[in-house]
């Protein structure tokens, strides 16, 4: 399985308008997504109010490019989203299980 952690930073003053997007749009997204085994988002925290972030359990990285194609290394983002972002961070990582 892939660990994929996407971690997005928000334009100052755009945090409300991206936290709609993150809730209401991009959660129910990957929670319904083919090949994905877990989501857990993260919401900011008062010591970082302006990021974002996803750790997504995929099954293997087929199903991984089925979803963002080939180039899953690159941190794609929702045209919907992009003027929110002011940077974002892709890591994937291969799951240890106990």
């Amino acid at each position: 399985m892939i660990m994929r952690i996407f971690q997005v930073v928000v334009r100052p003053g755009k945090e409300s308008e991206f936290s709609d997007f993150f809730h209401n749009t991009a959660i129910p997204l990957m929670k319904g997504t083919d090949g994905i085994v877990s989501v857990l988002p993260g919401a900011p925290r008062v010591d970082s109010p302006r990021e974002f972030s996803f750790v997504m359990v995929w099954k293997d990285l087929q199903s991984l490019k089925a979803f963002v194609g080939e180039d899953y290394q690159s941190p794609h983002i929702d045209p919907a989203e992009a003027e929110l972002v002011e940077s974002r961070t892709i890591k994937h990582y291969d799951l240890v299980s106990d």
